[in-house]
């Protein structure tokens, strides 16, 4: 039972430093200027290490008994544990390189200015967090009951990575991707930035998507 306890507080903890970001740090719409993105980087790679420190004592003195949940002899190393989840922030980290050209290309496709970019990225991310989390418990499931689906995506990653290392990024088409196709079909779609709105209500009273939604369904 106290392990379910440190899932909700990790949880609670991320929730509020989401919360704490878009709610008090960035209420306010502004350019972040260079200097404020370096603090700000700063400050979460500092929190994510004293996430890390956390996860070695956790695991060195099993609190909660999460060890049994991850190794069938019920122990671990709390420096095991600390090492692979900085691999793991490395590796994200590198990869979100290559997010940023794709996402700085998708803002200059639907025009959107520096002043609302960072409420886009706020929710792009959050869709993101919670997308990947519904995926690996759908994933871990469909592996638990059926063995030979690791193979399967196995494949899928694999294609993937082909892809990334293939595509060149050169443009982007935003009129090709299924999601907009979608938002255009079920409702009107205006190409003016109306403040940091993400659709609004039209003269006629129906939601009228902004170029902000659009730009978050592609992220």
């Amino acid at each position: 039972m106290e392990v379910v306890w440190l899932w909700i507080g990790f949880l609670g903890l991320v929730f509020f430093m989401l919360a704490l970001d878009l709610g008090v740090f960035n209420r306010k719409a502004h350019v972040m200027g260079i200097r404020e993105a370096l603090k700000w980087t700063a400050v979460w790679i500092g929190i994510a290490l004293l996430f890390n420190v956390g996860i070695y004592f956790i695991y060195e003195h099993n609190i909660g008994g999460i060890a049994g949940m991850f190794h069938e002899s019920g122990q671990a190393c709390g420096k095991t544990a600390a090492c692979e989840f900085l691999a793991g922030y490395l590796v994200e980290k590198s990869l979100s390189l290559d997010n940023i050209f794709v996402i700085s290309l998708i803002f200059s496709s639907f025009g959107i200015p520096q002043l609302y970019q960072h409420r886009v990225l706020f929710w792009g991310i959050l869709s993101a967090l919670v997308l990947r989390g519904v995926m690996i418990g759908v994933g871990a499931a469909i592996v638990e009951k059926f063995d030979w689906m690791i193979y399967v995506f196995a494949g899928l990653l694999f294609f993937t990575a082909l892809k990334m290392v293939f595509s060149t990024h050169e443009e982007i088409h935003p009129d090709k991707n299924p999601m907009i196709r979608l938002a255009k079909r079920f409702f009107n779609v205006t190409d003016k930035i109306l403040n940091e709105h993400f659709f609004v209500r039209g003269v006629d009273g129906k939601w009228v998507v902004t170029p902000l939604l659009l730009a978050l369904l592609v992220i």
